[in-house]
C-alpha cells in the first residue's frame, strides 16, 4: 500500500511550529490600559486650568505659580512611582507592580474629582503620577519580556500608543463633560485593568529569576499555544539568565554600565525635548498665540495627530527600524521647533484667556479676515507632536526594555523612569514662568536646541535592535562587536 513506511520513510515529521499570539495580544491590551490612564492623568491640566480659571468656586480659582504646581506635580509623582518600580519590579513582579499602579490611580483620580480646595488638586494629581511612574517602569519591561521578537517592536510601541490614546479621550471628553466628571471617567480603564490582569500569566523570564521553572514553561506555553516551539524559547531564555547575576562589580562592565547609560540619557532627553510641558499647558500655549481656532478644539485636534503618527510609528517599528525612527522623529521636532520659535518671537502673546483674533474682533466690533500665518502654531504642534510619537516617544520606552540587562532591569527601569519625571516636573515647573517673563520662544528655542542633541545622539550612541532577541541584544553589549549569541 502507498500508506505504507519502508525503511526510507521518515519516522518524525518536523512540522512547521505554529505560533499563536491571540494571547499574547490580550495579556498586552491588558497592561497597556494603564499607559491609557496614565496619558488620561498626565494632560488633565489642560482643559481643566480654563475651568477652573473661569469657575464660579473662588477656592479653585489658581496664580501663574498654583498652575505650574498643579501641572508639575504629577511629574514629581511620577519620579517617586518610577523609583518605587525600581523595586516593585523584582520583589513581586512586573504585572503585580502594574496592578498594584491602580491603587493611587484610583484613589488620585477620587480625590481631584471632590476637590474643595487647591491642595485637593494638588494631592490627586501627586498620586496620579505615582501611578503612572509605576507604570512607565512596569509596563514596558512586562509587554517586552512575554513578547515574541517578530512582533515585539510593535508591542512594544503600544504603552505609548494607549497613552496618547487615552491623552486624546481626556481632550475629547473635556469638550463635552464638567471638570469633576473627567476625573470619574478616569477611574473606567484602571478597573478594568486590574480585573484582566487577574487572568493574565506572569513574565516567564521574571519566574525563571525566581527559580519557577514549572510556573515559565506554563507561561510561556500559554502566550505562544501548544502547537510552538516555546520550549526551545525557553531553554534559550533560561541559558541567558542563568549565565548572569548581577552584582555591583558588574556594573563596571559593558554588559552593564553601556545599555544602562544609553537608557538613561534616553529618558533625559526624551523629556529635554519639551514634550510633557507641551502637552501639560496645550491650551493655555494656544491661548498665548494668535490662533483662529479656540484652544480646546486645536488641542483635540493635536490629540488625534498624535495617535496616527504613534499607530504609524507602530506599523514601521520592525520594517524601518529604531535609528531611522529616531532620526526622522529628531529632524521633524526640530524644524518644528524653529518654526514656533520664529513666529512666538515674531508675534507678542496674548494677555489673557482670550486670542489676539478675539481682541481685533471684540476692538472692531465685527469679524477680521482670516489670517493663514494664524495656523503656525497650530501647525508647528502639529508636527511637534508627530514627529515625537513617530520615534522619540515610543522607542525609548522599547528600547528602554530591549537593551537593558535581565539581571539589572528591574532596577534599571525605575532609575530610567526616575531620572525622566524628575526632569519633566523641573521643566514643567519652570516653563509657565518662563514664558511669563520672556515669551514663548524662549523654551521653544531651547526645545530646539535639544532635538539637536537628540539627533548627534541617535547616531554615536543608540544600536539598532530591530529583529534580535533580548538575548542577542545582551550579547552584542557583552562582546562588543555582533548581534550574535550561539548555543552550546
Amino acid at each position: 500500500m502507498a500508506d505504507c513506511p519502508d525503511e526510507t520513510t521518515t519516522l518524525i515529521r518536523n512540522n512547521p511550529t505554529k505560533i499563536r499570539h491571540g494571547r499574547l495580544y490580550l495579556a498586552v491590551f491588558s497592561a497597556v490600559l494603564g499607559n491609557l490612564n496614565f496619558g488620561f492623568a498626565l494632560v488633565f491640566p489642560s482643559p481643566v486650568i480654563p475651568h477652573l480659571k473661569n469657575g464660579d468656586d473662588p477656592r479653585l480659582h489658581m496664580d501663574i505659580h498654583q498652575i505650574s504646581w498643579f501641572g508639575s506635580i504629577f511629574t514629581l509623582g511620577a519620579a517617586v512611582g518610577g523609583l518605587s518600580a525600581m523595586v516593585l519590579n523584582d520583589r513581586v513582579g512586573r504585572k503585580m507592580s502594574i496592578m498594584l499602579s491602580g491603587v493611587p490611580s484610583v484613589a488620585g483620580l477620587l480625590v481631584m474629582g471632590s476637590a474643595q480646595n487647591f491642595w485637593m488638586l494638588l494631592w490627586g494629581r501627586f498620586l496620579t503620577g505615582i501611578a503612572g511612574g509605576i507604570t512607565s517602569g512596569s509596563i514596558p519591561v512586562y509587554v517586552s519580556e512575554i513578547s515574541h521578537p517578530s512582533v515585539r517592536g510593535a508591542l512594544g510601541s503600544c504603552p505609548q500608543i494607549t497613552a496618547v490614546f487615552g491623552s486624546l479621550a481626556l481632550y475629547a471628553l473635556g469638550l463635552i463633560l464638567p471638570w469633576r466628571w473627567l476625573a470619574v471617567a478616569g477611574e473606567v480603564p484602571v478597573i478594568i485593568m486590574m480585573i484582566l490582569l487577574c487572568f493574565m500569566p506572569t513574565s516567564p523570564r521574571y519566574l525563571i529569576m525566581k527559580g519557577n521553572r514549572a510556573k515559565a514553561v506554563k507561561s510561556l506555553e500559554w502566550l505562544r499555544g501548544p502547537n510552538s516551539d516555546y520550549l526551545t524559547e525557553f531553554s534559550k531564555i533560561e541559558r541567558s539568565i542563568n549565565s548572569q547575576g548581577a552584582q555591583w562589580s558588574d556594573l563596571k562592565t559593558p554588559l552593564y554600565y553601556k545599555p544602562i547609560l544609553i537608557s538613561v540619557f534616553m529618558r533625559f532627553l526624551q523629556q529635554m525635548t519639551g514634550i510633557t510641558p507641551i502637552l501639560v499647558y496645550l491650551e493655555p500655549i494656544f491661548h498665548k498665540t494668535d490662533i483662529s481656532l479656540k484652544p480646546k478644539y486645536d488641542a483635540a485636534l493635536v490629540g488625534v495627530v498624535r495617535l496616527i503618527s504613534v499607530a504609524i510609528a507602530a506599523s514601521l517599528m520592525d520594517k524601518a527600524g529604531r535609528k531611522a525612527l529616531l532620526f526622522t522623529s529628531g529632524f521633524l521636532m526640530f524644524i518644528a521647533m524653529l518654526s514656533m520659535t520664529m513666529y512666538t518671537h515674531k508675534t507678542p502673546c496674548s494677555q489673557g484667556n482670550l486670542t489676539l483674533t478675539e481682541g481685533l474682533k471684540s476692538a472692531y466690533g465685527g469679524s477680521t479676515a482670516f489670517d493663514p500665518m494664524s495656523l503656525i502654531p497650530l501647525i508647528s504642534t502639529m508636527v511637534i507632536i508627530f514627529g515625537y510619537a513617530m520615534g522619540w516617544g515610543p522607542i525609548t520606552w522599547l528600547l528602554m526594555s530591549e537593551i537593558l540587562p535581565l539581571g539589572a532591569r528591574g532596577v534599571a527601569s525605575g532609575l530610567c523612569v526616575g531620572v525622566s519625571w524628575i526632569t519633566a516636573f523641573v521643566l514643567t515647573q519652570l516653563f509657565m514662568p518662563v514664558v511669563e517673563a520672556y515669551g514663548l520662544f524662549a523654551p521653544f528655542l531651547f526645545f530646539c536646541v535639544v532635538s539637536v542633541v537628540n539627533i548627534i545622539f541617535t547616531a554615536k550612541c543608540v544600536p539598532e535592535t530591530k529583529g534580535r532577541s533580548l538575548e542577542e541584544i545582551e550579547n552584542y553589549f557583552k562582546t562588543g562587536r555582533s548581534f550574535t549569541i550561539h548555543d552550546p
